[in-house]
């Protein structure tokens, strides 16, 4: 019998994953990941995660499986918290869901897993793994999207490896949302109604800026607002020597002077915000609402405009260096000067756009085919063909 180490995190997805592997047969071990009690670093008043544990463990009792907490906060505050802390004092947004999964559930996790004796491991994701024979007798592994397209969660593994598919089950990516919750009720589980955590990958209910200012000083400065008809809008783009000169063109992180536009405001820290931004400018008087166009951690100035369409939102294509490229797929790595059409999100949840890759010397060029709002600097890219995640990497 094969057995299999399912991350029970207390929600109602991670439960019926446990019932449905127990059900086709696996001898399954339920564990709780604690990754966080660092004190200096206050998440809330409230210990969400010791909720989770009970909830998690009651539902290993009702399945009849051995449940046990791990403790891995020493790794989640080194890779992650720590991390998150550096890309945010450098003006980046990074992924913490991303990095969550690929550093920790399937990574730290998995080997205690394969400790215990697992031949896998298994998780709630919204997602599916094809397998495909290869004439040489080894299998190639495919990350391939939720079949619920409300919940299809494979955005969040895209740094995945095919080490790491090998040894991983996902038993709820063929099921709806609804067909999920059916189940857990339908099998007296205690999570069949709770509600879906919204907080930071395994930490819980915390604001981002009220996490970020424990460590990252408040530091006052200007909000510049900068409109739509500034010249840098509105230039020709210049004749191109070459693709890559274009491309290059292209993916340009805008560069803005406080002569571009007026000061409008003030605020505590341009580390604190992010591209695409609308909530906690705290401007008012403006016809449309101001959105964070660019963020200066240098000069400490934030850069909004105007509306969701404001141009300098907008970009049509994005950079990945070779030191941030990752592939799912490795057999379908593009080569030097190789072109590919794809369909890419830049966020979560995010409708599929169409694009083209492009590799050179230095790494990837994702080409959007319509331009798109507030490519982020830290944040993870992916790409698909069909239904199939195959690679991603990070904004450059």
């Amino acid at each position: 019998m094969k057995k299999v180490v399912v991350g029970l995190s207390g929600g109602v997805d991670s439960s019926v994953a446990a019932y449905l592997l127990k059900e086709q047969g696996y001898e399954v071990i339920g564990l709780f990941m604690k990754n966080w009690h660092d004190d200096s670093v206050t998440i809330s008043e409230e210990c969400p995660w010791l909720e989770d544990s009970n909830d998690a463990l009651i539902v290993a009792e009702k399945l009849g499986i051995p449940f046990q907490t791990v403790d891995l906060s020493v790794e989640y505050k080194e890779r992650i918290v720590d991390y998150m802390f550096n890309e945010y004092e450098r003006g980046r947004t990074p992924n913490p869901d991303v990095l969550c999964n690929r550093e920790i559930k399937f990574d730290v996790f998995l080997k205690i897993a394969l400790q215990l004796g697992a031949d896998y491991v298994a998780t709630g994701h919204y997602c599916r793994k094809g397998t495909i024979q290869n004439n040489s007798g080894s299998e190639t592994y495919q990350l391939l999207a939720g079949v619920d397209s409300n919940k299809d969660q494979s955005y969040f593994l895209c740094q995945l490896s095919q080490e790491q598919l090998s040894k991983t089950l996902f038993p709820i990516g063929e099921l709806t949302k609804p067909e999920v919750r059916k189940l857990a009720a339908e099998n007296n589980l205690i999570t069949a109604d709770k509600k879906d955590s919204q907080g930071l990958c395994f930490i819980g209910k915390v604001r981002l800026p009220d996490f970020l200012q424990q460590k990252l000083k408040p530091k006052q400065g200007v909000i510049v607002e900068v409109p739509s008809t500034v010249s840098q809008f509105q230039k020709v783009p210049p004749q191109f020597d070459s693709l890559e000169e274009e491309l290059n063109y292209y993916a340009e992180k805008p560069e803005y002077q406080i002569g571009d536009g007026q000061v409008v405001g003030e605020h505590q820290g341009a580390h604190y915000f992010t591209k695409g931004q609308r909530k906690g400018l705290d401007v008012g008087g403006t016809k449309e609402p101001l959105y964070v166009i660019e963020t200066d951690v240098d000069a400490n100035v934030i850069y909004t405009g105007q509306g969701k369409d404001h141009p300098g939102l907008y970009r049509r294509t994005l950079f990945v260096s070779n030191e941030e490229l990752h592939w799912v797929r490795p057999d379908l790595t593009l080569q030097l000067d190789e072109t590919m059409e794809v369909k890419a999100r830049i966020r979560y949840r995010q409708e599929l756009q169409r694009a083209k890759l492009y590799k050179v010397d230095a790494g990837l060029y994702v080409d959007f085919e319509e331009r798109q709002s507030a490519i982020t600097e830290g944040q993870f890219v992916a790409w698909y063909v069909d239904e199939e995640l195959i690679g991603s990497g990070v904004i450059f």
